[in-house]
């Protein structure tokens, strides 16, 4: 269900009244851990200090969670796009795919199927996950993306060997073409699988199981901080796009018994910052494009549905930030030896601007941020275009 269309949003930050961190959440499961822990090459990411940035900013500390290489590839999103492709797998041919001890004989039992596909759109970091998940499964996949994508997005989602189609239109409409692709498809594949983040209209099994893959990081990051003796944190800061992460870390911290409750923040692009914009209009909105932020992986028209509800329940506070922002935060990181693309620096833009922008001193009163917060940011990929990662930061990205 798209939302009814907006020019454009009259404001960069929306604080929600309706927010309900008290209400009853239902705690997410370790069961993805289990599952990403079985996968070749799991290690949990880092989860990295930033004290010099603390001081400045009047808080008591800043941890970064750096997904630059996660499971071999340089964002989150194969967290969500492993499992839920898992899940859907075994939805389907139950038992005969859920007994396996090594990826190679779950890709032996899924290759006695019927020829199998899996269709998605993306802006870039998603669409490589899924297509990572059919070259180690042994299933073609096919990849639709946004007008105006960068060639070097487009590359590594083919080097993954996938099928890539260039759309002439923003990422909604990549999506239309990727659900279109998978109920009707070309004739070559008997069984389709749309691996999506936003949901459909009929379909919000896979978008929820996308949503339970991230829990990954949050359980990462609960064990990495109890292991140093780390309290929780108290403020977070999370990309939105079309809202999967986010509604995860709700669940997650929502659930969760914590002596002090987290305040969420959620942070898109001034351009297409569709769920501030739904925010203000109380209802689900779509921005026209072009989006066309640096934020390559926040250039969402339309908040996923699913995950729509979520946020309002339990995001305390929508920010919009210019990819000035972005830039200004790939460069701090990258001082701090963490190498984060245009998408992956936004959650510290968006600290930067709630700390020291226009509206600090009202973003500290109604966050009650002070010299006691702890925070919590993710850098949610590396340097997916690393010849924009070259011109924004004055120097390639460091081998991961």
């Amino acid at each position: 269900m798209e939302g009814t269309e907006v020019k454009a949003v009259v404001q960069d930050i929306y604080f929600n009244t309706i927010s309900d961190p008290a209400r009853s959440w239902t705690a997410p499961t370790r069961e993805p851990l289990a599952f990403h822990k079985r996968l070749p090459g799991y290690a949990p990411t880092p989860l990295v200090s930033l004290p010099h940035l603390a001081e400045h900013l009047g808080v008591a500390n800043v941890w970064i969670k750096d997904e630059s290489n996660r499971l071999g590839l340089p964002a989150f999103k194969i967290l969500g796009a492993s499992w839920a492709t898992y899940r859907a797998l075994a939805d389907r041919f139950g038992s005969d795919v859920e007994n396996w001890s090594r990826l190679d004989e779950l890709r032996d039992r899924i290759n006695r199927q019927h020829p199998l596909a899996l269709v998605c759109a993306t802006d870039g970091n998603h669409g490589r996950a899924v297509a990572r998940m059919g070259a180690l499964l042994g299933i073609a996949t096919r990849v639709f993306m946004p007008r105006g994508t960068s060639p070097a997005r487009i590359v590594a989602i083919e080097s993954e060997g996938a099928e890539v189609t260039v759309v002439d239109g923003t990422y909604d409409d990549a999506v239309s073409h990727a659900a279109e692709e998978a109920t009707q498809g070309n004739g070559r594949h008997a069984h389709r699988f749309l691996v999506q983040d936003t949901a459909l209209s009929n379909d919000e099994t896979i978008p929820r199981w996308i949503v339970e893959g991230y829990s990954t990081l949050f359980w990462e990051v609960d064990d990495a901080l109890r292991a140093m003796g780390e309290p929780d944190p108290t403020l977070i800061i999370v990309q939105i796009g079309v809202g999967a992460l986010a509604d995860s870390v709700v669940r997650h911290y929502r659930s969760k018994k914590m002596a002090h409750t987290p305040r969420i923040v959620g942070v898109e692009p001034l351009r297409s910052a569709c769920a501030l914009a739904s925010a203000l209009a109380g209802r689900l909105v779509t921005i026209p494009g072009p989006h066309d932020s640096i934020m390559a992986g926040l250039n969402c028209g339309t908040p996923s549905q699913i995950s729509w509800p979520t946020l309002m329940n339990g995001v305390d506070c929508l920010l919009a930030i210019s990819d000035d922002r972005a830039r200004e935060g790939m460069r701090v990181l990258a001082d701090a030896g963490i190498v984060s693309g245009e998408t992956g620096a936004a959650g510290i833009g968006g600290l930067l601007e709630l700390l020291s922008g226009d509206r600090r001193t009202d973003a500290r009163r109604r966050l009650g941020i002070n010299h006691s917060t702890r925070v919590l940011i993710f850098s949610t990929e590396g340097a997916t275009d690393p010849d924009s990662y070259e011109r924004i930061v004055g120097h390639p990205p460091r081998a991961q």
